[in-house]
Formats: C-alpha cells, sequence, structure tokens
C-alpha cells in the first residue's frame, strides 16, 4: 500500500516534470555550448602555436586626426580623478583628448574631474540633471566632439569608450590610432581583476570573461555575426559613428537603450561596418586589455546582470528583433538565453530538494520511493557529462588568463554566478515591467579604481 497519499503522489509528479524540464533545457543549452568550443577548437587547430601579434607588427597610421576618448560620469567622485591620471600618465603625450560627461547635480564628481590640470581633458556637463542613461551622457560628449569639430575645422579619427573605473593599457591608443583605419568597430579584451576581498562573487566575471573575449567573440566573428561592443575598451571610427548618427536623429548612442554599447556593436554589422576583436601584445609584452574590478557583493553582482539581461535579453527583443542570416540569429539566442538558463536553474534547483523530501517522507512511511522515467535517466547523465566537460573548459580559460589557482576556483565559482544569474533573472523582469511603464534611468553600481600595481 502507498502510505504516502495523494500528496506524495502530487508531488511525485512535480518532481518528476521539473526535473524533465530542467534536463531538457540543460540539453539544448549544452549542445549550443558545445558547438561554440567544437569551432573554437578549429580555429585554435589552425592558428597553430603562434604567438600573438605585437603592437610592433601594426601598421603605421596613414591618416592624420585626434583620437577622443568618452567616459560618461554619474556619481563617480571616488575613482573619476585616480582613472584619469592613471590614463594620462600610461599614454603620456599624444594626440588625443578625453570628454567626461558629468552631470550639473553631481557637483563631487565635477571637482573631482577638475582636479585634473591637463589640457587634454574636457569636462561636458549637461544640462539635465542625473542620472539620465549611460546612452545620454554619451550623446552629450557626442555634440561636445561636433561643436570642437566645428570650431577647429577638423575632425576627429575615432571614438574611444571607458567606464570611469577602468585601467587603461599604454598600447591602447597605438592599436586604435592604426586599426581604427581599417575597421569600424576594433573591440580589445576586457580582463576583470579578481579582487582579494571578493575572490566569489567579483572573481566569477573572470571566469565569464575569460570565456567570452577568449572563446566566444573569436567564434562569433569567424561566423559572421555582429560584434556586440563591450563598451569599454573599444573603439569606433569616426565615420561609422557618423553614419549611425545620421539615421537616427543625429545621435549616434541611443538614449532609451539600457544596453547602448552591445547594441551599437550590433548596429555597426547591420549597415554593412565592419568588426574586429584583437588579441594583441603591447611593448611590455603583456596583452593590451582594459582591467577593472567588477561588483564585488551579491547584492551589486544582481543589480549589474539584471541591467544587463534586461538590456539585451528583453529590450534587446524588442528594439533589435531577430535579424540577418542563420549565425547572426544563433549569436542573438545565445546572447538572450540567460533568462531561459535561469529558469531552467531555478526549476532544477527546486526540483533536488523536493526529491529528497518526498523520498525521506516515503522512507520514513515504508513507502516506495519515487522513480524516475528512463529519459530522465539518460537525460541526466548527458547533462553530466556536458556539465564536466564546460567546468574543465571554464577552469582552462581562467587558467589561462589568471593562473591555475584561479583556474580551480572557476569551478566551484560556477555555482556562484548561478546563483547570481537566478537572482539577477527575476530583479531583470521586475525592471522590465517598469521600463515598459517609462522608468529607464541609469542602472550603475558603485565602483572601485584599483592601484596600478594590483594588475601586474
Amino acid at each position: 500500500m502507498d502510505w504516502g497519499g495523494p500528496i506524495l503522489t502530487s508531488l511525485d509528479v512535480v518532481v518528476r516534470e521539473a526535473a524533465l524540464f530542467a534536463a531538457a533545457g540543460f540539453l539544448i543549452l549544452g549542445a549550443g555550448d558545445l558547438l561554440v568550443d567544437a569551432i573554437w577548437l578549429a580555429l585554435h587547430a589552425r592558428r597553430g602555436r603562434a604567438p600573438l601579434p605585437g603592437v610592433e607588427s601594426l601598421p603605421a597610421p596613414q591618416q592624420p586626426g585626434t583620437l577622443a576618448v568618452f567616459i560618461p560620469a554619474w556619481d563617480e567622485a571616488g575613482v573619476i580623478g585616480a582613472m584619469l591620471r592613471n590614463a594620462l600618465q600610461s599614454w603620456g603625450p599624444g594626440d588625443y583628448g578625453i570628454y567626461v560627461g558629468c552631470y550639473p547635480n553631481d557637483p563631487g564628481t565635477i571637482a573631482a574631474v577638475r582636479e585634473v590640470d591637463d589640457p587634454r581633458l574636457r569636462v561636458v556637463i549637461g544640462s539635465a540633471p542625473g542620472p539620465t542613461t549611460k546612452a545620454d551622457c554619451l550623446n552629450r560628449l557626442w555634440d561636445a566632439l561636433l561643436a570642437d569639430e566645428l570650431a577647429s575645422g577638423s575632425r576627429f579619427k575615432g571614438v574611444i569608450l571607458h567606464d570611469a573605473e577602468d585601467l587603461v593599457s599604454p598600447d591602447e591608443l597605438t592599436v586604435f590610432a592604426s586599426a581604427t583605419e581599417h575597421w569600424d568597430l576594433v573591440q580589445l579584451p576586457v580582463e576583470p581583476l579578481i579582487h582579494p576581498r571578493s575572490r566569489w562573487i567579483g572573481g566569477h566575471y573572470a571566469d565569464e570573461f575569460a570565456q567570452a573575449h577568449g572563446k566566444e567573440l573569436p567564434v562569433r566573428l569567424w561566423l559572421g555575426a555582429g560584434l556586440p561592443s563591450a563598451g569599454v575598451g573599444c573603439a569606433f571610427s569616426r565615420e561609422m559613428l557618423g553614419s549611425i548618427a545620421a539615421t537616427a536623429g543625429g545621435l549616434p548612442f541611443d538614449a532609451a537603450s539600457l544596453t547602448e554599447d552591445y547594441e551599437l556593436g550590433l548596429k555597426v554589422a547591420q549597415i554593412g561596418g565592419r568588426a574586429t576583436f584583437m588579441r594583441i601584445t603591447g611593448r611590455d609584452g603583456r596583452l593590451v586589455v582594459t582591467r577593472e574590478y567588477f561588483p564585488g557583493t551579491v547584492k551589486s553582482a544582481i543589480r549589474q546582470k539584471a541591467r544587463w539581461i534586461t538590456g539585451i535579453a528583453l529590450a534587446g527583443w524588442d528594439r533589435l528583433g531577430w535579424h540577418g542570416a542563420l549565425a547572426e540569429r544563433w549569436m542573438r539566442l545565445r546572447d538572450r538565453q540567460s533568462l531561459l538558463a535561469a529558469t531552467f536553474l531555478l526549476s532544477a534547483y527546486l526540483s533536488m530538494p523536493l526529491w529528497a523530501l518526498v523520498t525521506s517522507t516515503r522512507l520514513a512511511l515504508g513507502s516506495t520511493p519515487p522513480s524516475f522515467p528512463p529519459l530522465l535517466n539518460t537525460l541526466a547523465f548527458a547533462n553530466l557529462c556536458i556539465l564536466a566537460w564546460r567546468l574543465m573548459v571554464r577552469a582552462a580559460f581562467t587558467a589561462q588568463v589568471y593562473g591555475w589557482r584561479e583556474g580551480v576556483r572557476a569551478i566551484p565559482r560556477a555555482a556562484v554566478g548561478n546563483f547570481i544569474a537566478v537572482l539577477a533573472a527575476g530583479s531583470a523582469l521586475a525592471r522590465y515591467w517598469r521600463m515598459r511603464r517609462g522608468h529607464l534611468v541609469w542602472g550603475k553600481t558603485d565602483h572601485v579604481f584599483p592601484a596600478p600595481a594590483s594588475a601586474q
């Protein structure tokens, strides 16, 4: 006799269906990951063990012109001064100008910028109080650039994007001065710094970017899909931004977007522009990258990832739709699958304690524990194999950038990333609901500027 009764029988069904849903979802998403891995392995095998090119191999710039660096800043008094001093010292003399966007109701940030006395630095204070959106702030910088072009009678060569907490590479401008003559968008790798006091929360960004910029973007380019900009460590040719602005009322950055950097990269591809992701070493032999600390607390990480999910997976679907060839559509699907992945994770995490509860209760009552159908057992085994492979790949890419100790930590950090992703998905849905009703502001997080020695 089944002493569990109808309640346990119903729970059996819930556990089984939730587990089947999660297992089938993981298999579908895992198959996509395996295909990306296979393409990357093929590309890596073709390239062989050839060393990365160095900046000395770049062709000398043939076209004169100043590079503009755009830095939007809201409530960044604690980091913007150190960031600007480090950038000016790292880059040294050169044909560039730094535009910092501020708000009239943020006197702390304005004062911090003005304390940095350098003729290449320009503070641009918008008329509207902040925060608006990051894209709106960037548009104010674009207006200032156009005004400077009109006053000087010369055009800028390219526009570089950075954030107020970025630790820049000394050879970055050398790369962009040459590369923007051949490409409309140039993206350099981003390497999150791992703070000793946030190895598990802030550190999981290092694992994700190591894969995204070590594998995903090269595969994306090889497939011919649009290259999303990271919003930092990237440069757009002046002509491309002008072309985008001409089709959007004179402003290249969409002020109604939460992820203007991501969208701008795809717009470059949509209008026929050329983009590249450059892994190149500097004169010091190190990779030319942008380094920064990412959110180091659960709350701040959820907030940032909720903005990404809202802008890319939800609003991005509305705003960008599904365009392009098969490869482009596949990449957009991968960009937007975060909500699906969070749903599968939540279903799996709920089914496990429910299964334990039902099993222990049935055993205590002398009843038969619930059994799973053969299909679920097969899916579970397949997903276990995929998970083992994915964790190995994750550890390998992290170890390549940060060393073997962080590679080992990357394995348990995957659980931290999953936990944050599930919570961020729920927050993103709420944020999207508010966004649809006109509530759109800059959802920034607090920043810490690293000491340059911490990036060594």
